[in-house]
């Protein structure tokens, strides 16, 4: 069996604070703020690596994820974020190959998930906030560096003769690009097919002025130049957007609390089964008055409901992904009244143009998609007492199944909202009710007409739930599919929901995820990388990697 080296459960840093970064150094300074790349050598999760040449690890990147999420709510008056390296003559040497070679499988795969979605949050603050992403990258940039600068929407790449950017996976290493690199160089910056076939496998990467001409940066300053070039172009930038903003928001700590038989946050529970390899989380709904102006909003700041719950959902979802790898199903619950969820999903609807209500609901689709993108199978139990309504219906939509109890009228309901209708976009850009009704598209619109909620007869002739059951049946049907859905194979599975829960158009974004992850997840299986005598494993030491040439 492989050896683990992650970090035992519920012990990462997800919850930080840049009073307590140890890799970057974030300096604002409105229009403009700074995230300097500082990475601290002997910082690394585990002390088996160094983390040199500003090479990062997951702790690295929690990081860089908070200070993303964090510059959207706290400081709305940045209008451009220069991201650049703190090391002379280096912004970023990539992903430590070291940290890479000593994990197990899972938890590569799992981080280069995360840093996809931390750099894909990168490209949604510059779609949505108008807070735009620029790289000064002052030196080597490169691997999982140049990822990072691609997420940007602008490169700047200093000309001093020796700095160049470069994607050296294939030929040092064996492996792909993890996050991005492929999918951004030819879909979004668009670089000439073979130019990006040349680049990809030329390990000393691409300089100057030839880089520019490929497209692999925007411009290549000399260094007597560089850093007022950066902050002229970071201004142009912070300038593209005139919206009113502001005061921030201060983001509360979220921490759970570990129980024992799981953890849980104010809002969020998870409960685990590591025997049936199974865990409920069970969102509670709003209780209260809720909010019902701008000013009511504000004053609520980080205890708004839908801000505070959805961000421990996200931490949630995380931690299951890193700490408990060997949990194959969530069983999805909501508690609380469902009018509550939909007065609140009104407010967020009738004061979207407000920047702090806009970004609760970025937040809120992210943390949707990271649902969608988590390799585990979710079933959905709609019982009494459950509130899946409106932006909580989205979660039983995002399940693989959903299972509704069916007793008397009116005290199991489900209910759709004006939110339903697109506001948290999967990662192909569809609302889960278009894709769930891909093959009759018009009830979409008949199901968001329904005044007032579905009853369990009504929701499974509408489509909305896979199966009601009733009380007698109830507590053994639903037994029965979880212990079938937890002896199935978790690789097939993983293969099969990814491949079921997209359906319609493609994006850059689902290509990430659908095309690179699975062969990344296929690669780091094999022997010509992660062998004994695979070019992943024999990094830094004098032998050469052996190859099995055999194309499959």
């Amino acid at each position: 069996m492989e050896t683990t080296t992650r970090p035992p459960a519920c012990s990462l840093p997800l919850d930080t604070h840049p009073t307590r970064y140890r890799h970057w150094k974030l300096e604002v300074e409105p229009p403009l703020a700074w995230l300097r790349m500082s990475v601290a050598e002997d910082g690394g999760l585990l002390p088996s690596y160094k983390l040199k040449l500003n090479s990062y690890d997951l702790g690295v990147d929690i990081e860089l994820a908070d200070a993303v999420n964090r510059l959207r709510f706290e400081h709305p008056e940045v209008g451009a974020v220069i991201v650049t390296g703190s090391l002379d003559r280096c912004f970023c040497a990539g992903a430590n190959i070291f940290m890479l070679a000593s994990s197990p499988h899972p938890f590569k795969v799992n981080f280069c998930r995360f840093t996809n979605e931390t750099r894909l949050a990168i490209e949604d603050a510059s779609a949505n906030s108008g807070q735009h992403y620029l790289c000064a990258a002052n030196g080597i940039c490169a691997g999982g560096g140049y990822e990072l600068a691609m997420a940007c929407d602008e490169i700047l790449l200093v000309d001093d003769g020796s700095a160049a950017v470069s994607l050296p996976e294939v030929p040092l290493l064996g492996v792909l690009p993890g996050t991005g690199g492929l999918t951004r160089l030819v879909d979004k910056r668009k670089v000439r097919r073979d130019l990006a076939d040349l680049f990809c496998t030329l390990a000393e990467g691409v300089k100057g002025k030839r880089a520019v001409e490929w497209g692999l940066v925007d411009a290549a300053v000399p260094k007597s130049r560089f850093d007022p070039a950066v902050r002229e172009r970071a201004l142009a930038l912070a300038a593209r957007d005139a919206r009113a903003k502001g005061p921030g928001i201060v983001l509360a700590p979220i921490s759970p609390e570990e129980t024992e038989g799981g953890f849980r946050y104010p809002h969020v529970e998870v409960r685990l089964d590591p025997e049936g390899r199974t865990a409920e989380l069970i969102v509670s709904g709003p209780q209260g008055k809720v909010p019902r102006t701008v000013e009511e909003v504000r004053a609520a700041g980080s205890d708004f409901w839908p801000l505070v719950a959805f961000r421990e959902l996200d931490d949630a979802l995380l931690r299951l992904r890193m700490e408990h790898e060997e949990i194959g199903l969530v069983l999805l619950k909501t508690r609380g009244e469902l009018e509550q969820v939909l007065a609140l999903d009104r407010i967020l609807d009738a004061l979207k143009e407000d920047w702090f209500v806009n970004e609760v609901r970025l937040l809120m689709a992210r943390t949707l998609r990271r649902l969608d993108l988590t390799a585990k199978s979710f079933f959905a139990l709609v019982e009494e007492g459950s509130c899946f309504a409106g932006c909580l219906l989205e979660l039983a939509l995002a399940a693989d199944r959903t299972y509704m109890l069916l007793d008397d009228p009116g005290k199991v309901r489900v209910a759709t909202s004006p939110l339903s209708a697109g506001a948290f976009p999967m990662t192909h850009g569809l609302s889960r009710l278009a894709v769930r009704f891909l093959r009759t598209p018009g009830k979409v619109e008949a199901v968001l007409a329904r005044e007032g909620p579905f009853g369990t007869e009504e929701a499974e002739r509408e489509g909305l739930v896979t199966r009601s059951v009733d009380e007698i049946d109830w507590e053994d049907e639903v037994r029965i599919a979880i212990e079938e859905r937890a002896s199935l194979s978790p690789d097939a599975l993983t293969g099969m929901e990814a491949n079921l829960r997209f359906p319609g158009p493609e994006t850059a974004e689902t290509k990430v995820f659908g095309r690179l992850s699975a062969w990344q997840n296929w690669i780091f299986q094999r022997p010509n990388a992660t062998g004994e005598s695979g070019a992943l494993s024999l990094y830094g030491s004098p032998h050469r990697p052996r190859f099995d040439w055999r194309r499959t």
